[in-house]
């Protein structure tokens, strides 16, 4: 990856809306150069997406999301990643990420209930023969996603307490 595609992929991770003229502008390149980095990184793979940042805690819809720890046995021949797979096929999945530490996935799921990542873990990680044990930790509340405060902090000094 070269300076330009990283000095634009720092402008669209801070606002993925921010249109090519002003991408262009911002990193001192042509709008043609920025359009033909920005389509090379997309068919790469190294843009995968481009998506909103919901903060769900203040929508009406109850939406429960959970992190589970998944403790597993590789399996012959593939290793981690024909289990990682498997379990990225369902719609509940989120993220999946192999991890070092006590545990070797990190799955975080969205249901409608506490019963429905229940059901999630019971039906379908704990029917794999190669999973040792899980781990599943409901979130509460969040304070900050992906790098953005989800409440508004209010400007001005903050108060010294003695």
């Amino acid at each position: 990856m070269n300076k330009l595609e990283r000095d634009i992929l720092d402008v669209l991770t801070a606002d993925c809306r921010c249109p090519a003229e002003k991408v262009a502008v911002m990193v001192g390149e042509e709008k043609e150069k920025v359009e033909n980095a920005i389509r090379a990184m997309e068919r790469r793979g190294t843009i995968v997406k481009y998506a909103a940042l919901v903060n769900l805690d203040e929508e009406e819809d109850e939406c429960v999301e959970a992190l589970i720890e998944v403790k597993v046995t590789p399996q012959s021949g593939s290793g981690f990643d024909g289990i990682a797979e498997e379990i990225a096929q369902h719609g509940e999945v989120k993220t999946l990420y192999l991890m070092s530490g006590a545990y070797d996935f990190l799955v975080i799921v969205e249901s409608k209930s506490i019963k429905g990542v229940s059901r999630f873990i019971s039906e379908c990680i704990s029917t794999f023969d190669c999973v040792i044990s899980t781990a599943t930790h409901f979130i509460l509340k969040k304070y900050k996603i992906e790098g953005a405060m989800t409440k508004k902090q209010p400007r001005g000094r903050l108060s010294i307490q003695p």
